[in-house]
Parts: C-alpha cells; structure tokens; sequence
C-alpha cells in the first residue's frame, strides 16, 4: 500500500489531520522551524556578504535526530506534502524541509489551508502547487536583515551602554515610547474652565458666545459670564437626525490583539497562544476540529461559503431584517491578502455549544472572535441623535444624546461596545426653561496618553512598521529587555530605554525611524511579488548601514557607570552602579582584572537547603522573575536540577535522588517512591 507523508509544524496539529486523511497518509511534524542561520561568517552573521549575501544555515539545536527520523520517513514514503502554516514564514519551513530532506519536484507538493476542518484539509490537496520561491525569499531577506541589525546594534548597545538588544523594529517602536514620554515631560499643563447650566432632566454645556467658540482660562472670567446669564434659557434649536451605527469588521491579527487586550485584558503574547490553540484543534464531543481560522493575517475577507451560511444562521435566529452586507476594506498599504480574516471554522459551533471543552481563557477569545464575525454581517444599528441648543444672552448651550431605534449588530455584539445611549426630554423648540443651577468647573489640559499595549500595536499597524504576527514577540523583548516599565497598563520607557534611543538615534537616525522601517516592509513585499531582487535590497541596505555602524563603534561615547563613592575591598578601585537582567548591583570598576561585587544586604539571604546529588553543588532556595519560589542547585545551568517543592534534605532510598515535601506526602523528584 502506497504511503504519503504529510509534514505540519505543530505536533497537535498533526493528530487532528491524521484523523482525517486516514489510511495511506501519515501525518508528522516538524516542531517549527528546523533551520536558522548559523554564526559562522563576518561578524558572525551567518552570511556571505561578498557573495550577494547567501546564507549559511545549520540544524537548529535538539533537532537532529528530528531531521534524521523526517529523512528516514521521506525515503520510506512515495510522496511528501509540506503543509506548513498559510504564510511567509509558513512558506520558509516548508522550503527549508525540502531543501534540508533532499525532496525533489515530482516528489512532493505544498499544499495550504485556513482552517483545520476536514473538508477544507481534503479540499487542500485539489490545489497543491509546488513551493513559492518569492514568498521564501522575502522571508529569508526579512531574517537577513534582522541578523545584520540585530547582531551589529546589539554588539555596539553591549560595549558602550547598559542595553543588551537593538532591532529593526524593536529600537523604532521603543523610539516611538520614548518620543511620547517626552511629549508628556514637556507638555505644559493649562488650567480652564467650563460652565454648564443644570436642568430636571438633563444638563447643558457652555460651547459658544455670539457664535463662536469659547474659551474660559481664568475663575474671573467664569465669574463675570455667570453674571450675565439669566435664569431662563431659550431653546433656539432641537436637531433631530437618524444615524448608523457600522458593523465592525472581522478581526485581522492585529485588532483581534487590541481588542483582546482592551476587553479580555490579554497580553499580546497571550492572546496569540490561545488563539493557536483554538486554530490547531479542540477535542468536542464527537470530533477534533480548529475552531478559527488561521490568526495571523491582514486581511479582512472571509469565504463565500461563511458568508453564505452566515447569512441563512441570522435568517434563522434573528430575522431577515437583520443581514447585513460584506464590508470592503479601506485602500491600505502593507495588506497580506493570502487569507482570510479570523473567524470561526462554522458559524453554527457557537461558543455556548463549545464551552464545556474549553478552558476560560480558550472561550473568552472564541466568544469574541465568533460575535465579531457573525456582526460584520449583520445589518449597521441605528440611533437617533438629538441635539438641542438653548440660548442665553446670546451664551449658547450645547447638549447631545441618543437612543437607539434599531440594534442589528449590536444584538450580538453589545458585549463588547460602550453603549453611551442617552434619552432626552421632549421639548419644543421656541419655549422655555429654568435651570436648576448654573455653574463653573476647573479643569486642567492634559499630555497625550502614554502607550498601552493595545495602542501601541495600532500605531505600529498603522504606521506600517513591523508584521502583525511579530508585534507580541517586540514588545515582549522591550519588557524582558528592562526598556519599558508597565504601570497601570502603561508603557514608561526606563532610564536604559531613553539612552539606547538617544545613541541610536544619534548615529541611525536615517535607518532607525517609522518612515524607513516602512520602506523597507514595501520593499520586502515587492520581493514577496517577484517584483525586487532579495539580494539587491540586502546589498543597498548593508552599504548604507555597515559604514554607519563603523563610524559608531569608533566616535560613540561609552557610559561611564556610576560610582558610589565607596573603594572596592579587594583592590581599591572605585565601585560603580552596573546593571544586569536582575537589576542593578555594586561592583568593582576594575573589572574584569578585579571581579569583587558588593554583597547586597537588602537581599534574602540563599537559603541552602543540602548538597546536590547530580553535582555536588547546593541546593538553594530561588526566586522566579514573578516572585515565585522554587528550588535548584547554584550550578546552573551547568545542573539543572530543580523543583518546585521543598527539598527535605534526605535522599531516596531506591534512587538517591532528592525527596521532596508536598502538600500530602514526602516523595522523590525522579521515580515513583513516596515516603511512608
């Protein structure tokens, strides 16, 4: 019987779509990527810079006998589909298995999908082509620029600031923090004042005086306008108006982010994960099926077959006065339309149907890229909006509200929007009214709003800086990086944060900024269209930017550290503030020569529990960068024996590895021995 083998990046992936395709396929997976660039090379780029910049890869670490196991599989099959993930990148893991397993081309095809459903999957083998070689190359370019950028800036912040990292589009979206916290610091603070007149049923703000619009700075100047209004107010004007109220779009990877973060309050980070979950296939009661499309995508579209049953579902369950119509995206550069928007595998697997096989996390996320799919097709709501307008020598009065007269989307999707519904009275234009009080409140400008994440995100989307799928990873290297502090949901950018942005910008200024990292993501999408050469942009960019750094290493002031104003103990020298990681400690400035670090009394004391039975070191007491406790030997990470509960100091009998105290019992770490 004939054998095809199917290669897919994730191992839960591979079971799903084994269940599917049956006998005569086997179904592997490659754990991600199984090639990166190596460090071989100039500087250690893993590139021949002289050769129009070819690569030089190597088996990532742990993956060898992964490769060999693949090698083995692919000899024993008669033909091999690559399905890796539906995009560049995806499109790069699969060249990379063809090139690293010796595949030829009449023996093996790319196929790619979605949605991991079982007609879509089956359906995918109709449309298998052979691997796109543009696609690949503008991933591989993207990973070339990022070494170079990577590997120089990080090499220049290590030897004259206290930064470890630099980037292509982490260094611009820290540059974007910076720049608004100093917005912040030099924004001057302005007092006004505004003066609103209180009435039974509603009140009414000050906006204009003999039609123009006010501005009260000064308590005088509030008082002298209470002194010409009178007690009755004219009503001069009531405005009527119907409005709509848009459907949303279905989500793309980047809102689908923002609104997790602002609703849900999810991480970039997190939001991703669990979303992969949801795409790579939950267990339900009579089958294994992904739930969502595949969440790393711009684009807004959604298949006609969704579209279709969408529709007969809201025919169903809400009426015929309900459906609404396929929104078109706005013109937008940067736009990867390979795909479709994210949205549920089958509008009939409501998230109510699925909750019981979901973890919380799993069905907040579900739950809301569902509504937010079936509302893009349901009809806009609609409000009325009044504004009435009241005059008082010649002071006009403002005050606005709405009802809503139509829900449509909102059925759904309310959930998940502010409703700022508000009824006022019915009143006649031409009467009167008395107003119940009038009077002045003091209020102060404020600065633009520090970044949260779900801001920063849409500025970065917006600016066209970096891919969707990469923002989580960016801002979580600004945060392990110690650049930015997050405070309240808040990005403030550290001390660390405002002076690696300042040397970049002082010697990058042209290569570190919105408008070129821009440039250069049109650039690798002209390359993705077969329309620029790789090497060609690689050449440009390294000529412009390798003379620049040279330049840096040689004029660029390193940061003398702070001293205390204390001696080192050992040799004399002065001690300095260093930072690592941990934070800042106290050592010697004489080093590497003197290696003394000042022992930090406000620390807790290391705990050693007994002596390591792997090594011979301790096994100490230690702290997570959460704060968590656990247990491990101070050899690492030479040994890397650790655990979360608290050794007792005694070996076990059957394997003389540590015993350790559980909530119930005594027992060993590494076989099944519990002490009676």
């Amino acid at each position: 019987m004939s054998k095809k083998l199917v290669i897919v990046e994730s191992p839960s992936k591979s079971k799903t779509i084994e269940k599917y395709l049956g006998g005569g396929y086997k179904v592997v997976s490659s754990l991600g990527h199984i090639r990166d660039l190596s460090t071989s090379g100039k500087f250690g780029l893993g590139v021949d810079i002289d050769n129009n910049f070819k690569p030089d890869y190597k088996l990532i670490k742990g993956k060898k006998k992964l490769v060999t196991d693949l090698k083995k599989m692919v000899k024993d099959s008669d033909f091999v589909y690559l399905a890796t993930d539906p995009d560049r990148e995806g499109e790069a893991i699969s060249w990379h298995l063809y090139d690293t397993l010796g595949l030829k081309d009449n023996d093996y095809k790319r196929i790619v999908f979605n949605e991991i459903t079982k007609d879509v999957i089956l359906n995918s083998f109709n449309n298998a082509r052979n691997i796109d070689d543009n696609l690949v190359k503008s991933q591989e370019t993207r990973r070339i620029l990022d070494r170079i950028i990577g590997f120089r800036l990080s090499k220049l912040m290590q030897s004259k600031t206290e930064g470890k990292s630099a980037g292509r589009v982490q260094s611009v979206a820290l540059k974007l923090i910076v720049d608004r916290e100093r917005e912040i610091q030099a924004f001057n603070i302005e007092k006004y004042y505004e003066i609103d007149a209180y009435f039974d049923d509603f009140d009414s703000k000050l906006d204009t005086y003999k039609n123009k619009k006010i501005e009260i700075k000064t308590i005088e100047e509030a008082e002298k306008i209470l002194n010409e209004l009178d007690k009755v107010f004219i009503i001069e004007d009531i405005d009527k108006k119907e409005k709509e109220k848009q459907s949303k779009y279905p989500f793309t990877t980047s809102t689908m982010q923002q609104e997790a973060s602002n609703k849900l309050n999810f991480t970039s980070k997190k939001t991703m994960s669990v979303a992969q979950k949801l795409y790579e296939g939950i267990t339900l009661k009579d089958e294994t099926v992904g739930l969502i499309t595949y969440m790393r995508t711009d684009s807004i579209r959604m298949s006609d077959e969704f579209i279709k049953t969408t529709y007969a579902y809201i025919k169903e369950n809400y009426g015929d006065n309900y459906i609404g119509y396929v929104k078109k995206a706005k013109s937008k550069d940067n736009v990867q339309d390979a795909h479709e928007a994210i949205r549920p595998t089958s509008i009939n697997r409501t998230p109510e149907s699925v909750k019981e096989y979901l973890t919380n996390d799993e069905y907040k996320l579900y739950r809301m890229i569902y509504y937010r799919a079936l509302a893009s097709l349901m009809k806009n709501a609609k409000v009325e909006a009044t504004t009435i307008i009241l005059n008082n020598n010649e002071y006009r009065f403002k005050t606005t509200g709405q009802i809503l007269i139509f829900d449509g989307y909102l059925k759904v999707y309310s959930d998940y929007e502010d409703s700022n519904d508000k009824i006022l009275p019915n009143i006649e234009k031409g009467n009167s009214l008395e107003a119940n009080k009038v009077e002045y409140s003091e209020h102060e400008t404020k600065p633009p709003a520090r970044y949260t994440e779900s801001k920063l995100i849409k500025e970065m989307e917006e600016l066209g800086i970096g891919r969707p799928s990469t923002y989580a990873k960016t801002i979580d290297i600004l945060k392990e990086r110690a650049y930015v502090n997050v405070v309240d949901k808040k990005f403030i950018p550290t001390e660390v944060g405002f002076d690696i942005t300042d040397r970049l910008q002082e010697f990058f200024k042209d290569i570190i900024n919105v408008k070129y990292t821009k440039e250069m993501e049109d650039d690798l999408d002209k390359i993705a269209e077969g329309d620029l050469v790789w090497y060609k942009l690689l050449d440009r960019f390294y000529n412009e930017f390798e003379p620049k750094v040279e330049v840096a290493f040689k004029n660029m002031e390193k940061k003398a550290p702070e001293e205390t104003g204390e001696l080192c103990p050992k040799c004399n020298s002065p001690l300095v503030i260093k930072q690592s990681k941990y934070g800042k400690f106290v050592a010697c400035s004489n080093y590497p020569e003197c290696k003394y670090i000042k022992p930090n009394e406000t620390k807790k004391e290391i705990l050693e529990i007994m002596v390591c039975p792997h090594c011979g070191g301790k096994i100490v007491e230690k702290t997570t960068k959460k704060g968590k406790t656990f247990y491990g030997c101070n050899n690492y990470p030479k040994c890397k024996t650790a655990s979360w509960d608290k050794p007792t100091g005694e070996l076990c009998p059957k394997c003389k590895d540590i015993l350790v105290e559980t909530k119930n019992e005594i027992k060993c770490i590494n076989c099944d021995y519990i002490k009676e």
